[in-house]
């Protein structure tokens, strides 16, 4: 690549001088010279220009010839693709159905099992404190139970004195 890229460069070159000369008018061998080699130059030119625009049709040519077989090779693909899809389980879609249902009820049971957790906890605490104060009121009972037995046997010692006091009376 580099050699054909530094060939037409040259030739390049050789065209510039040979058109540099002729403008300039020089000696009249010197003209049969440059004209026969300018002659050259020009044809050599066109040869390669020619031989450019050949490859150029050529890989244009390969190309498409690639692209073609490339949009046959898609279509086959995706015939397959449809085969593949019909041959698949018959009841794919009523499972594709079920599974979203089943991700909607999740979606569904993810803030009622947060609420769930809350109401638990808030009915361990009340629990809590109902057995507290259950346990209090029990504790306020066997005291009033106790105060009101010593009470009555207060009482009763009082009206056994007075009793005494008032058979003594007698």
């Amino acid at each position: 690549m580099q050699q054909g890229d530094h060939q037409m460069e040259k030739e390049q070159q050789m065209q510039i001088v040979c058109v540099r000369s002729a403008s300039t008018g020089g000696v009249a061998g010197e003209d049969w010279a440059d004209d026969g080699s300018s002659r050259s130059a020009l044809s050599l030119f066109k040869e390669k220009e020619e031989e450019i625009e050949r490859k150029k049709v050529e890989v244009r040519e390969k190309v498409f010839s690639m692209l073609g077989r490339v949009e046959e090779e898609t279509k086959r693909l995706a015939f397959i693709r449809q085969e593949l899809e019909v041959m698949a389980d018959p009841t794919r879609r009523e499972v594709e159905a079920i599974r979203k249902r089943v991700d909607k009820l999740n979606r569904q049971l993810k803030p009622l099992g947060k609420a769930c957790l809350k109401k638990e906890k808030e009915y361990k605490m009340c629990l809590e404190a109902y057995n507290e104060k259950s346990n209090e009121k029990a504790t306020l009972v066997n005291r009033l139970v106790e105060l009101v037995g010593e009470s009555e046997r207060l009482r009763m010692k009082k009206l056994e004195e007075l009793n005494k006091t008032i058979e003594s009376l007698y």
